[in-house]
């Protein structure tokens, strides 16, 4: 062995570092990969949205938009429901102890208020939907691509974004925004009903600090916030739906992908929405 050589120089000490380089190198032109596909299906959709919209011969689809509504927003009201209250009475009664060493106990009101419906309600809902309808409309697209059903319809001259992504993507957008007032008042009401129940606070006290704290900027940025996660949820379900390869394993692969990064998205997008909102003063 050369004597002259640097430890630093010995490819054996380099492999581990050039391997970590390399995982580093290739989950970055994955990601960038993904945003751009999803950013070129977000201007497709939109361009015939539009042509839907201004040409009478372009028509978007209305019973399909109704039918995704159904598939995604109505069949899963009840399992947001649930998860909604649930996470108002786990708030309200882990507020109240440390509220009332400070003899504030009324104040779970006002903070289970903001919290709801400023970041909880949008985000609880858009977090179940990514798990009860993105993973199925990837699920669905993915298998229609398995299927060459895709093929069949661009032979037959029908667009698959038109047919198959606008009524997904506005049926998430609509849904989601739906979805989230929805969870904001059943989250408000269970911890409303456990604060005049478990903690002994007088119904028409609780309400009074509710309304004095809760604003309605704090329900239209909440609301704001739910439709970008459905338009995200349905642009990444798409556009995860519409790249499958590989067969039945490249399905199942689409949806894991949907929903790790439906939820990764909604919680940067939320990110950015709260910094922007704490820099123009609303929060």
């Amino acid at each position: 062995m050369d004597q002259t050589t640097p430890p630093s120089a010995k490819p054996g000490r380099a492999r581990p570092l050039m391997g970590l380089l390399e995982f580093l190198g290739s989950r970055t032109l994955s990601m960038l990969e993904a945003v751009g596909a999803a950013f070129y299906l977000l201007a497709d959709a939109v361009h015939w949205m539009w042509r839907g919209l201004t040409h009478r011969r372009t028509r978007l689809g209305r019973p399909a938009i109704i039918s995704q509504m159904v598939r995604v927003g109505v069949r899963s009201v009840f399992i947001i429901g649930l998860v909604s209250s649930c996470v108002g009475l786990i708030l309200a009664l882990q507020m109240a102890p440390p509220l009332d060493d400070f003899g504030s106990k009324d104040l779970v009101a006002n903070i289970t208020g903001v919290a709801i419906f400023r970041e909880l309600g949008p985000l609880i809902a858009s977090i179940v939907l990514t798990g009860f309808a993105g993973a199925a409309i990837a699920a669905e697209i993915g298998t229609m691509v398995v299927g060459e059903e895709i093929e069949a319809l661009e032979a037959h001259a029908l667009n698959p974004v038109r047919f198959l992504v606008v009524p997904r993507v506005i049926a998430t957008v609509i849904s989601m925004t739906c979805l989230a007032v929805f969870a904001n008042l059943v989250a408000v009401t269970a911890g409303w009903a456990v604060g005049i129940t478990a903690l002994g606070i007088p119904s028409e006290r609780y309400i009074d600090n509710m309304l004095q704290q809760v604003k309605l900027v704090d329900f239209l940025t909440g609301i704001g916030k739910a439709t970008v996660f459905g338009l995200l949820i349905g642009l990444i379900a798409c556009t995860n739906g519409l790249r499958v390869t590989g067969g039945a394993a490249g399905v199942g692969q689409a949806t894991t992908s949907t929903v790790v990064q439906s939820i990764v998205a909604i919680i940067f997008a939320d990110l950015m929405f709260t910094a922007i909102f704490y820099s123009l003063g609303w929060v």
